[in-house]
């Protein structure tokens, strides 16, 4: 009861939590082996909109997929378990509604970085009770871009976000120095680590010019008391049509 308690004091605190081995290693060899069946099998039928490139006709840089869950069942399944649900139900304090399912990687050498922004800023929620688990599929660290967050800024709510022109990150924090809203934490990883952050806490990653490559699943999930503002949703999605146009992703 202790460390639940420490654990959520801390979610609640700095805005993301770092749990160290929580896949062991028989179970990333099947996640592994199922997000390999998803880019091998599913991936080369998805539009360009769902299965990112940092250069499309090289397909060893893929950089981001949106899972369809009806089409990869082992990770939807593992998004909905009963270990993966009690952790996101006692930080969120309430039930649990699994949503989206990403796969995110930066290849090695190309991989380029990810803008500082909030999650909660693409969801549109009214409240914004909703959180990530980032599961690091690869060991991490500063050399191949693991997440950086700004420790506590989930209390300054929604901020101003701005077109960032990054495919898959549409939207990037306005602000020009992140240091105003918290400390800025670097999240070293190993292979089977989770992070689960809220919604609305701030987080960026460097490119990857190393030579390993940097690969993560990413299972978000809204609380049940959490409802989309479809104005402001549907004024994100046609900003993100616009910037997949312009830069010629359709």
């Amino acid at each position: 009861m202790s460390d639940e308690r420490a654990l959520l004091e801390s979610f609640r605190r700095d805005g993301f939590v770092h749990l160290p081995g929580f896949m062991g290693t028989e179970e990333m060899a099947q996640i592994e082996a199922r997000v390999q069946e998803v880019i091998e099998q599913v991936v080369p039928s998805l539009p360009k909109t769902e299965a990112m490139y940092e250069d499309y006709d090289q397909a060893e840089t893929l950089k981001q997929v949106n899972v369809p869950a009806e089409r990869a069942p082992a990770l939807a399944a593992l998004r909905e378990s009963a270990k993966m649900l009690a952790v996101v139900e006692r930080l969120l304090t309430e039930k649990a509604v699994p949503k989206s399912l990403e796969l995110f990687i930066k290849p090695p050498k190309i991989g380029t970085p990810t803008p500082p922004h909030q999650d909660g800023f693409y969801f549109c929620l009214e409240p914004n009770v909703a959180l990530t688990a980032w599961l690091a599929l690869d060991d991490m660290d500063d050399e191949n871009g693991t997440l950086h967050y700004v420790a506590g800024s989930h209390t300054r709510g929604v901020l101003g976000h701005g077109a960032s022109q990054v495919l898959g990150f549409s939207q990037g924090l306005t602000a020009g120095d992140l240091a105003e809203f918290g400390q800025e934490v670097s999240c070293a990883l190993r292979r089977g680590d989770l992070l689960v952050h809220d919604s609305l806490t701030i987080h960026r990653a460097e490119g990857n010019p190393s030579g390993r490559l940097r690969r993560a699943l990413a299972m978000v999930y809204y609380g049940e008391s959490a409802q989309r503002d479809e104005a402001a949703y549907q004024w994100y999605q046609d900003s993100v049509k616009a910037q997949q146009q312009a830069i010629g992703v359709r």
